[in-house]
Order: C-alpha cells, then sequence, then structure tokens
C-alpha cells in the first residue's frame, strides 16, 4: 500500500499547489474529497485542507488488505462461490467498522466501496471493526456502476437491500453473490439501483421502518450464509 494524499475539493492555491508536487514525484496518489468526507477521516482534527496517508499501520493498526475488482475477480476459481458487499455512500464511521465485523464473521470475500461521497477506512473504522478490518479485503471504486459490471461478468448476481425489496427470507442466493447496502439517509442510488438484478428486504413488524444499516447489514449477510431447506 502506497502514500496517498487526500485534499479538500477546491482548496484553494495552496492545495493545489500541494496536489502539482505529489504527482510530480510519481509516488503518491491523490484523492479529492468534500470537507465532510476529509474531516470523517482523523475526527476531531484540523486537517487544513489535506491528510498524507504514508501506507504505513496508523496508531498500531494493523495494515488493512487493499486490492481491485479485477484482481479479485481474476483470483476466483472456476465454479466457485464468493460473496460481495457493496456500500453504496456510508458515511458513518462507526457504521462502515461494523459492517466490516459482520463482514469478517460472516465471511465476506471482498468490501467495495466508493472513493466519493463515502466514509474510507480510518483509524475510527479500524477499532470499531474490533480488528476486522484486517482481515477484510477491502476495494476503493471510482465508479460503482463500473465495478458492479464487472462482478456481474464474472458470474455475480447483484442484490439491492432496500424496504419494498422481496422478502430475504425467502430468497435463494446464487453461489456469487454481490449485497448492495445504500446510505444511511437516501437508501440505494437510482443508478445503482438499476444494475441490481434483484431487490430484497428484511420482514419487520415494529413501529419504525427501517433499521440501521450496519445491523442490516449483518442480518442480511447471514440470510445468505443460512442453510436453506430443499
Amino acid at each position: 500500500m502506497g502514500s496517498t494524499l487526500f485534499v479538500q475539493r477546491s482548496g484553494g492555491k495552496a492545495i493545489d499547489a500541494l496536489v502539482m508536487e505529489a504527482r510530480l514525484t510519481g509516488k503518491v496518489a491523490v484523492k479529492k474529497l468534500s470537507k465532510e468526507e476529509l474531516e470523517r477521516m482523523l475526527p476531531g482534527v484540523d486537517l487544513r485542507g489535506a491528510l498524507l496517508d504514508l501506507g504505513g499501520p496508523r496508531r498500531g493498526a494493523s495494515r488493512l488488505i487493499e486490492t481491485s475488482v479485477e484482481e479479485f475477480c481474476s483470483k476466483l476459481e472456476e465454479g466457485k462461490g464468493a460473496f460481495v458487499v457493496i456500500l453504496d455512500g456510508i458515511t458513518d464511521p462507526h457504521n462502515l467498522g461494523a459492517i466490516l465485523r459482520s463482514a469478517d464473521q460472516f465471511g465476506a470475500d471482498l468490501v467495495l466501496i466508493p472513493e466519493r461521497r463515502s466514509v474510507q477506512a480510518n483509524e475510527t473504522v479500524v477499532k470499531v471493526s474490533s480488528g476486522a478490518a484486517q482481515y477484510v479485503p477491502m476495494a476503493v471504486v471510482t465508479n460503482l456502476s463500473r465495478a458492479i459490471g464487472t462482478l456481474k461478468e464474472n458470474g455475480f448476481w447483484i442484490y439491492g437491500a432496500d424496504m419494498a425489496g422481496e422478502d430475504s427470507y425467502e430468497t435463494a442466493f446464487p453461489p456469487r453473490t454481490a449485497l448492495v447496502l445504500g446510505s444511511e439517509g437516501d437508501g440505494i442510488s437510482q443508478l445503482v439501483r438499476k444494475n441490481c438484478d434483484h431487490i430484497i428486504s428484511i420482514p419487520m413488524q415494529g413501529h419504525i421502518d427501517s433499521l440501521n444499516v450496519s445491523v442490516a447489514a449483518g442480518i442480511l449477510m447471514y440470510e445468505f450464509r443460512r442453510p436453506r431447506k430443499s
């Protein structure tokens, strides 16, 4: 994992100069984020529009497992199943950490998150995951729809989570399944939803009509692993 310079989008001339210097080295990747996204990487720290990640462990945290969708698919054995969790705009680091913890427990093979409008795997995420973040491979992508297309080309069926979907309890998941979970407030984006093969939901009987996204993720991951009766 190499060095990455995270900068605030439209950060001004000083940030533009910093980006130019980073790119001239040829060794530092540059990722532009909104002010809110950047602040979520290290809550409570005044980053002044930029954060350099040297790629090493943070404050004793173990190194994360990073890959790409293409690399992940290229290593799949012919005829072998796999389980991918796709997060469409999760912005709360506590939710991402909890989802990674469930992903580890239920054997997810890959967690896929977008580069923009999403929290990244920062110190808070690693801490909330209780160490699970170091065991679950993650891929950060610039275009979720394109990544979903790559998964489909490699035999995956895409299941989006939404309250208006089919009963997940009755769903027979195929060996290669990708589960899409949307943002805490808006759910799955329309563009990503169009790329889903099926929409599923968790049957509920309470007085409120939704679950925290990390709770829903854990339930649906269990549903994928739960043995079905013939």
